[in-house]
């Protein structure tokens, strides 16, 4: 049976091929929206409506992460078969990295928001959260460069950004146990979280840094990706802009931690490398938030189509604005302020666009399609089979 096309949908034959083609690049509208609501929360101006925003932005937030959850998991129970195959696709893989990082979004949440509304039961629940979005983002750090490495197929004229996704969850993860370690009552745990942030920063960025110098010479070689991909370009800004918040926050942290266990001369080291490294890595981020302005530019000419990846524009930019107005506080420069806020009208411009696009989409089930299901039932039927008796 078809469905109208006014109809909830009716791209597809039945609602439960909803769930049967439900990938994990759903979890970037978290990560876009997390993302949005913190910058607002962060403008160094005393506008209380933008707390209000940001708080009912994160609430909407954690019921967006549950549906996403809900249906990712039921694929798994009700479509295993068909959701096996994503461990060999070359790029829905990369997109399990935005699971522990739309997680990571909620967690900060409950320390921006929550505790004006359950107080440290919040701080409670963000540490709970946080075990489970670190453990999730070292293991999908790494295993879906492993698949890379031994499963996948892939050329460096294929490649794009989305390689940076699976690499760049540790150290949102790392940036939070910046931001989380000072609320531990304990001098011990606060340390022990600072150290851990580290860990998973060290986890990422070097890694995501050699990733960009492939990027580039990739670029510089095979020119410019497909259309689909263009929004990938703005991939790129993630782990700089993340990387210089979380050595913005472990670095700010670390003084009144360390000094409670008696490494006031290492904590004093840490804020300074906190706001040098995150000076170095923002102009980086810089390079690259022009570059990806012009590129996007160059595939105006052509038309962009829409597409899921266009939630890229989001959370890469979000968290290069809240580095940026991290470094107004930290530095008193002025500047950075002033970009910040100019950053996030623009995010928030982006924003409604693209979740306006999304619904729209969306309602008719345009965008509930597993490239890695396609993939395998155009191949059997190319030899002749039932997509259906073939488990590959």
């Amino acid at each position: 049976m078809h469905f109208h096309l006014s109809q909830p949908f009716s791209h597809h034959d039945h609602p439960r091929e909803i769930v049967r083609q439900f990938t994990p690049n759903w979890f970037t509208v978290t990560m876009g929206t997390g993302v949005l609501a913190l910058a607002l929360n962060q403008v160094p101006v005393n506008l209380p409506i933008l707390h209000r925003l940001g708080t009912a932005l994160w609430e909407a937030n954690i019921g967006l992460f549950i549906c996403c959850s809900i249906l990712y998991a039921a694929r798994w129970v009700f479509f295993t078969r068909d959701a096996i195959p994503i461990f060999r696709h070359p790029v829905m893989p990369m997109f399990l990295g935005a699971i522990p990082m739309g997680l990571a979004t909620i967690i900060n949440g409950f320390l921006a928001f929550g505790t004006t509304r359950i107080g440290h039961l919040a701080v409670n629940f963000a540490v709970m959260l946080w075990w489970v979005d670190a453990l999730l983002a070292v293991g999908v750090g790494l295993l879906v460069p492993f698949l890379m490495f031994t499963k996948q197929d892939h050329t460096i004229e294929s490649m794009t950004a989305v390689w940076l996704l699976p690499i760049v969850a540790a150290e949102v993860a790392g940036a939070s146990a910046g931001g989380l370690a000072v609320h531990l009552a304990s001098p011990i745990a606060a340390a022990h979280m600072l150290f851990y942030g580290y860990i998973l920063w060290a986890l990422s960025v070097p890694l995501a840094l050699s990733v960009l110098v492939v990027l580039f010479l990739r670029l510089v070689l095979h020119k410019l990706p497909k259309r689909d991909m263009a929004v990938s370009s703005w991939l790129a800004l993630g782990p700089l802009g993340t990387g210089a918040l979380g050595l913005l926050v472990l670095g700010h942290s670390a003084p009144g931690i360390l000094a409670a266990v008696g490494m006031s001369e290492i904590g004093a080291v840490a804020d300074g490398i906190g706001v040098i490294g995150g000076l170095v890595l923002w102009g980086y981020g810089a390079w690259w938030l022009v570059m990806a302005v012009a590129i996007t530019m160059s595939y105006l000419k052509e038309g962009l189509p829409f597409n899921m990846g266009w939630w890229g524009f989001t959370f890469p930019l979000g968290v290069y604005t809240l580095a940026t107005l991290n470094l107004g506080v930290q530095t008193g420069i002025t500047v950075f302020d002033i970009i910040g806020e100019a950053l996030l009208v623009i995010l928030s411009g982006l924003w409604i666009t693209v979740v306006l696009r999304t619904l729209s989409n969306g309602y008719h089930g345009h965008l509930f399609v597993a490239p890695c299901i396609a993939a395998r039932e155009t191949r059997t039927r190319e030899i002749g089979l039932d997509p259906w008796l073939v488990d590959k």
